[in-house]
């Protein structure tokens, strides 16, 4: 009996080992080429990629069409499947591939219907651009034929890679939308429902204007006192506290100064892109080498979105550009009545072995939505023609910030705060992208007969602009950049509460004179401003109960008043705070998920409303069982703690939650998410974190800056670009996690390409 046991083990150990060699072989196959020729009807001329310690793929070609053509075989070479994820992520095509468990998400991209839009738009573009987009397809496509194997995301979901078309490097902008627009629409849809269960006093109390304001003219939006509207008895006899999700503030960092600040007389960018992190990292490192149409040498370096032929954020020699998400309000919702007439609009989403319809109705003003009774359709800037296009690749040429700020009228993205400067000298800020022409922006859902939808045009647009401020310093941190007046006209979809953007601000106006390594330490300045004051107040509540909270009080009077990885302080105040705003908006927390709604969109907009609260002290805001609100903060306190000590320490040890380890930097492949097994092969290593949401060092465990990118035009060779991820997406390629390491330690990696080690030609078969 032994024997036989003992081989039936060898056995199954020798399938096993069997199966292991086969994956890794498998996927050995499934390598890009990088090195030597590759032969294609596609090019009109030698171009090589060239590739170095980091994978940077340097590209140099006779003209525009080639290099993107080239663009595209890199880009489909390391990072297909990402790009497949994106267009079929805004497509609603992702239950495809997955299955029954990507259906809901399907739909909700369907009622956008934003492959029919791409497929539209494509078919008008300028012909240059068409022909750009086409010849990036092709790039891609010839990747994928050189393929001998299809990555392993392929083998494991026994699914297909369809080939690129032009449509979907639109429906790759289409994602950046939902990322960067879709909570705008929650927020306007959100706030329609307070106002239709709790009365508009409610909204504005929620709404009210905070102090974090760090515009770049100085203007404040004053707060008018808003009172506390009071609780009815049944809806807080009916209280039911739920945890109100804090969204990652989808957004970025961007400062620069002008010349008159730098040694060099050069002005100087800095930005970070914070976004959601996966692997691979979403952004490309590019060098684009070729003539323009005079014969004059272009070299544009930077960050580029598998997907789309251009320079997303870069630099080229002359002129510098990075963008943050302007969150102005790029949408309406409509009130809508039996009356309208109405169409039904029908979707097919496929799944692995069947297909699944879906409909929903359809207005002249756009798709309808029925909430709590009400019906209401959405226009939204991203169902517009002018809603994507490639006139961003126009910033590779220009020579002056005056150049871009011109072309940047008409540029096809999701609106951004552009802050572009240039070799001479010049800063300046614009807001670029698909910007509504209507002038009557709202909050919450407007009435037929008041939208503007007709107007929404952009040709004749006059956007507000600030250049070589008598500061000499610019700086953009998704919360309002532009003046009272003209964020009355352009609207709120958004904003961020402004903690950050006033903190960058102050550490630009402490010093005269700025260098890299100056804008660096900003990116990483972790300093807890925003916090001081709940530390002030959380200390003082404990302070009722020194013996009881002693240790607790300790932990507090250390916390080094940052969000430093050592600091066990700065993390009871931070979930404390989050807890306390919890508690207290628990029943409307509670009524909007009736209706499967939340305050998640709006929980930064509570801060004023919040403290306000704790300094008038509604009777009717307390729950059961509270006899004032010192008891009911220190019982927020109470169970914040425990819930920490529960999730993040077995023996309830306060060293436990030290900050670094409760908000460890963790970046997931997609499938290891589901398959944790894999997440030693897949995933980037676990690293202590620092740095919070309100404050210029963005990070939570799987979100944060997406890249830090410095550089004055001209002087590329001391700029910075380090992205905490590698370029490949297959796990066995050697740039998988090259460059990770550097960006966790916060080191700067250089923004030019290093020494090639690898080199493969595009020859033309004539």
């Amino acid at each position: 009996m032994n024997k036989i046991i003992k081989m039936s083990v060898i056995s199954l150990l020798s399938l096993i080992f069997i199966l292991i060699v086969a994956v890794y072989i498998g996927l050995h196959l499934s390598l890009p080429k990088l090195t030597g020729e590759v032969k294609t009807i596609k090019v009109s001329g030698p171009v090589t990629i060239e590739r170095d310690r980091l994978g940077t793929a340097v590209i140099r070609g006779k003209n525009r069409q080639d290099v993107a053509f080239a663009l595209g075989f890199a880009h489909g070479q390391d990072r297909f499947f990402q790009m497949d994820l994106l267009r079929r992520n805004s497509a609603g095509e992702l239950a495809e591939i997955f299955g029954p468990a990507a259906l809901n998400l399907d739909k909700s991209r369907r009622f956008h219907q934003l492959r029919k839009r791409a497929e539209q738009i494509v078919a008008q573009l300028p012909a240059a651009q068409k022909q750009l987009l086409e010849r990036y397809a092709d790039g891609v496509n010839q990747a994928l034929a050189e393929q001998s194997l299809n990555s392993f995301e392929y083998l494991l979901t026994r699914s297909s890679p369809k080939p690129w078309v032009s449509s979907d490097s639109l429906l790759v902008i289409y994602s950046m939308y939902l990322d960067l627009q879709g909570n705008t629409i929650k927020r306007d849809m959100t706030l329609t429902l307070i106002d239709h269960l709790f009365g508009t006093p409610m909204r504005q109390f929620i709404t009210q204007a905070s102090n974090y304001q760090a515009p770049l003219d100085g203007s404040i939006i004053a707060n008018q006192g808003t009172a506390i509207p009071m609780l009815d008895e049944h809806l807080m006899a009916h209280r039911r506290e739920l945890p109100i999700e804090e969204l990652a503030e989808v957004g970025s960092n961007n400062w620069a100064v002008t010349g008159a600040l730098t040694e060099s007389g050069r002005a100087m960018l800095s930005d970070d892109m914070h976004l959601s992190f996966a692997v691979p990292i979403i952004w490309y490192r590019a060098q684009l080498n070729y003539p323009d149409a005079t014969g004059d040498k272009v070299q544009v370096t930077g960050v580029s979105l598998p997907g789309a032929p251009a320079i997303v954020v870069g630099t080229n020699g002359k002129v510098a550009w990075g963008f943050t998400n302007a969150y102005i309000d790029t949408a309406d919702w409509i009130a809508i009545d039996n009356s309208e007439m109405l169409t039904t609009e029908k979707e097919v989403i496929k799944l692995p072995a069947s297909e699944v319809a879906y409909q929903f109705p359809m207005s002249r003003f756009g798709p309808v939505k029925l909430l709590a009774g009400h019906q209401y359709a959405l226009s939204w800037v991203a169902h517009r023609d002018y809603a994507v296009d490639m006139e961003l690749m126009g910033l590779e040429t220009v020579d002056s910030v005056d150049e871009g700020l011109a072309i940047a009228k008409h540029f096809g993205i999701p609106v951004q705060n552009l802050l572009i400067v240039d070799d001479k000298g010049n800063a300046a800020w614009q807001p670029a992208g698909a910007v509504p022409a209507r002038t009557n922006s709202a909050d919450i859902a407007q009435q037929h007969d008041e939208v503007q939808w007709n107007n929404w045009l952009q040709d004749e647009l006059e956007l507000p602009q600030v250049k070589n401020p008598s500061s000499q310093r610019i700086w953009t941190a998704n919360a309002r950049v532009m003046s009272v007046q003209e964020a009355e006209r352009f609207g709120d979809g958004g904003y961020a509460l402004g903690a950050r953007g006033m903190q960058i601000r102050d550490r630009l106006l402490a010093q005269d004179s700025f260098d890299e390594a100056d804008f660096y330490r900003i990116q990483l300045d972790n300093e807890a401003k925003f916090y001081a004051p709940w530390h002030e107040y959380l200390v003082k509540a404990l302070m009722t109960q020194p013996k009881r909270f002693a240790k607790d009080i300790q932990y507090l009077r250390d916390w080094g008043q940052c969000a430093c990885a050592d600091s066990v302080g700065f993390t009871l105040v931070k979930h404390f705070r989050s807890r306390l705003i919890d508690a207290s908006f628990a029943p409307i927390e509670a009524s909007l998920n009736k209706h499967t709604m939340s305050l998640s969109v709006l929980k930064r907009y509570l801060e004023p409303a919040m403290w306000q609260l704790l300094a008038e002290q509604p009777t009717t805001w307390l729950p059961d069982g509270f006899d004032n609100w010192q008891a009911f903060t220190i019982d927020a306190y109470v169970r914040s703690t425990e819930h920490l000590m529960a999730k993040y320490s077995e023996g309830g040890e306060y060293e436990d939650l030290a900050w670094g380890k409760v908000n460890t930097l963790h970046i997931q492949h997609p499938f290891s998410k589901q398959i944790p097994l894999l997440s030693r092969w897949l995933d980037m290593p676990l690293v202590t974190g620092f740095g919070d949401t309100f404050m210029p060092a963005v990070q939570r465990s799987s979100f944060g800056a997406s890249q830090r990118f410095i550089v004055q035009p001209g002087l590329e060779s001391q700029a910075v670009l380090t992205i905490p991820g590698g370029q490949s997406g297959h796990p066995l390629s050697k740039y998988y996690r090259a460059g990770f390491n550097e960006y966790a330690a916060a080191a700067s990696t250089p923004l030019l390409p290093s020494q090639i080690e690898a080199k493969l030609t595009l020859q033309p078969i004539n």
